[in-house]
């Protein structure tokens, strides 16, 4: 049974394409009689025919590819973008930087490893960028000597 022209027709009443229209398989012989617009708007009342609903892409692949990125997962140098500090900007570098190496002096400090001079001009080396990281601090401390003297 060829319902091509009621389908065209019942899309144009319903506002969807032709391959969105549903067609009740018990009332094929109504609608196959069917030959009006207004006989399709009966039909539709009556739910012989009805529009499907719209079709979406799945979220279901996006979500997985969430969950792994949320995990750590696909972050490699091949799926970055933009230039060298465009992830982590170099201002955030420094910050990240001298807040650790100062943490550092200032434990040294309270601990009584280093005098409260030797704090200073760390301190403002650590400013000038002298230190990379904190373990080159430390390495420059050794190398230098300038840990308190214990005694006893």
């Amino acid at each position: 049974m060829n319902l091509r022209s009621q389908r065209r027709l019942a899309a144009a009443v319903l506002g969807c394409g032709v391959n969105r229209v549903y067609i009740n398989p018990e009332y094929i012989d109504e609608v196959s009689m069917a030959i009006t617009r207004e006989e399709i708007r009966k039909l539709v009342k009556d739910n012989a025919i009805k529009a499907l609903p719209e079709n979406s892409p799945s979220r279901g692949r996006a979500r997985v590819l969430a969950k792994k990125k949320k995990k750590g997962r696909r972050i490699g140098p091949g799926s970055k973008k933009g230039k060298k500090y465009s992830i982590v900007s170099r201002k955030t570098r420094w910050m990240n930087r001298i807040r650790a190496q100062r943490k550092k002096l200032m434990d040294l400090r309270e601990k009584r490893i280093i005098a409260v001079s030797t704090y200073r001009s760390l301190y403002r080396k650590a400013k000038g960028g002298e230190f990379r990281s904190v373990a080159e601090l430390e390495r420059y401390i050794n190398d230098k000597n300038l840990r308190r003297r214990t005694f006893g």
